[in-house]
C-alpha cells in the first residue's frame, strides 16, 4: 500500500522476492514498465530466521535507483533506508539512511516512551583486526570448514599463531546481511566478508549445491555504509554492481577503514589464489 501510494508521484518497478516469477512488479498497476522513473528493492525482512527464534534483531532494507528503461545495479541506488526490527524484549529500534549527496542520517526508536534521539554511526577506526570481531560468513553447512580454514589462515598470517590463553581475534555470525553492515557502521565489527558464490568451484567438484547465498536485496543499503567511511567491495575489489534482481548470487566484503581493508584485502587475496578460489582478472585493491 505505501508503495502504490509513492507510486502515484514517481511511477516504479518495485523488486522484491515473492512478486511472481520475476521478482517484479511496476506501479501504478497498469503501467508499463516503460513508465516507471525509480525502482525500488526492498527485503521486508533480512534475518528471518533470527527474528523467528528471537535470536538476534531482523531488518527492513530499502534502495532506490533512478529507472531509465534498463534494470539499474546496486551502484546506481541514490536512497537507502535500514529500519531495524527489534526482539520482542528489545525496547531499542534503530533506523539508518542515507541521499545521495546527503551525509549518513540515523535515529534511534524507544518503544517504551515513544521518543526517538539522533544516531550518528562512526565506523571503526582501529588500525588492525587484533582484538576486534571480523571473519567470514559461513552460515550455513556445506562449506563452513573451508570458509573456517580460509578465516584461520587469514588470521594468523596477519597477527601469527594463538598464543596460549590468549584470543587473537572474535567473530560473530550475524544471519542478516543488513545486520552486519550495521556492525561495520556502528563500530563493532572491523571486518566481514560473505564469500560462499566463491567457493562454488569445490562445491561442484563435490557434486554439490551452493545452497543459499546474499542477493541484491540483501545489500541494497550498502551505500549508507559505503557513505559512513566503510570500504565495500565485491570479491575482486571493485564497488559492487549486481543488478537489482532477485536472483543473481554476491560475493562481498567490508573493511571499517581503509587502513583495515589494506591491511587484510592482499592477504585475503593471496589466500583464495592459493586455493584456486581467485583470479587476477577483474581485480582491484582497496585505495588508501
Amino acid at each position: 500500500e505505501a508503495f502504490a501510494q509513492i507510486a502515484l508521484e514517481w511511477p516504479c518497478l518495485l523488486v522484491a522476492e515473492g512478486l511472481g516469477p520475476t521478482g517484479q512488479v511496476v506501479l501504478p498497476e497498469g503501467n508499463t514498465v516503460e513508465q516507471a522513473e525509480i525502482c525500488v528493492i526492498v527485503d521486508p525482512i533480512d534475518g528471518t530466521r533470527g527474528i523467528m527464534y528471537q535470536k538476534r534483531p531482523a531488518w527492513i532494507l530499502t534502495g532506490v535507483a533512478p529507472f531509465n528503461g534498463t534494470l539499474p545495479t546496486l551502484a546506481d541506488i541514490e536512497i537507502a533506508v535500514q529500519t531495524e526490527i527489534p526482539l520482542v524484549k528489545q525496547h531499542l529500534s534503530d533506523a539508518l539512511w542515507v541521499v545521495a549527496g546527503e551525509p549518513v542520517g540515523g535515529e534511534r526508536y524507544n518503544r517504551i516512551s515513544g521518543e526517538t534521539q539522533p544516531l550518528h554511526p562512526t565506523p571503526s577506526r582501529e588500525s588492525t583486526i587484533a582484538r576486534g570481531y571480523g571473519g567470514l560468513a559461513r552460515f550455513f553447512p556445506g562449506l563452513r570448514g573451508e570458509l573456517a580454514a580460509i578465516d584461520d589462515q587469514i588470521v594468523e598470517r596477519l597477527l601469527g599463531p594463538v598464543q596460549a590463553g590468549q584470543a587473537l581475534a572474535f567473530e560473530d555470525q550475524y544471519i542478516s546481511t543488513g545486520g552486519q553492515l550495521y556492525e561495520l557502521l556502528m563500530g563493532h565489527d572491523r571486518w566481514i566478508a560473505d564469500l560462499r558464490p566463491t567457493v562454488e568451484p569445490i562445491l561442484r567438484k563435490r557434486g554439490l549445491s551452493l545452497g543459499l547465498c546474499c542477493h541484491p536485496y540483501d545489500l541494497c543499503t550498502e551505500r549508507i555504509a559505503r557513505d559512513a567511511g566503510v570500504v565495500v567491495t565485491d570479491e575482486h575489489g571493485q564497488q559492487l554492481a549486481a543488478p537489482l534482481d532477485v536472483t543473481t548470487d554476491v560475493a562481498w566484503i567490508g573493511y571499517a577503514n581503509a587502513t583495515i581493508g589494506k591491511q587484510v584485502e592482499p592477504v585475503l587475496r593471496a589466500t583464495l589464489v592459493e586455493r584456486g578460489l581467485w583470479s587476477e582478472e577483474g581485480a582491484a585493491h582497496v585505495d588508501p
